[in-house]
């Protein structure tokens, strides 16, 4: 079995009008946020073999938090270009690529492409209308290997986002 986190990066600043896209920061409630996301899955028992990110400043940093929470080494964490602005299509095959000797995986990324991947990898109809900054939805796939992972056959175990209870 393969359990698969996928994240959005937290809220990102735009103070700079004239800073390019993938250099954008978190802002102060990122900053926050992504922290409480962090104990929440700390909370929920989560051991991480293997966290990738989009190398964006916001989601890199949103990873970079979240594994300190849970006690991931930053060194190990590894960046994907690939999941920049990806679509549902390029996050299913950065998922592919996983080796199988990892079982539990996050991946960080961005919207659209996330909240596209998240209705299409599951196998029921809880849609999710909008992965919201710094949200984490859990699938549990009945696979041995990454590669075997197929449209709608993700089952969900959970969606959480900063503002969906107080902490």
């Amino acid at each position: 079995m393969k359990t698969l986190y996928v994240i959005r990066h937290a809220k990102s600043s735009w103070e700079d009008p004239d800073k390019a896209d993938f250099d954008r920061p978190l802002n102060d409630r990122g900053k926050r946020d992504a922290p409480r996301m962090g104990k929440r899955l700390k909370e929920r028992g989560v051991v991480p073999d293997l966290m990738i990110s989009s190398p964006a400043k916001r989601a890199l940093s949103t990873c970079k938090r979240i594994a300190d929470e849970i006690g991931f080494a930053r060194e190990k964490i590894k960046t994907k270009r690939d999941l920049y602005h990806a679509d549902e299509e390029t996050i299913l095959e950065v998922v592919r690529e996983v080796k199988d000797k990892h079982d539990v995986v996050l991946i960080f990324g961005h919207n659209p492409g996330l909240t596209d991947f998240v209705n299409t990898i599951q196998d029921d109809t809880m849609m999710i209308d909008n992965v919201p900054t710094c949200g984490v939805v859990c699938f549990r796939f009945q696979v041995e290997s990454w590669k075997d992972i197929q449209w709608g056959s993700g089952t969900q175990e959970f969606f959480d986002y900063p503002k969906s209870k107080e902490d």
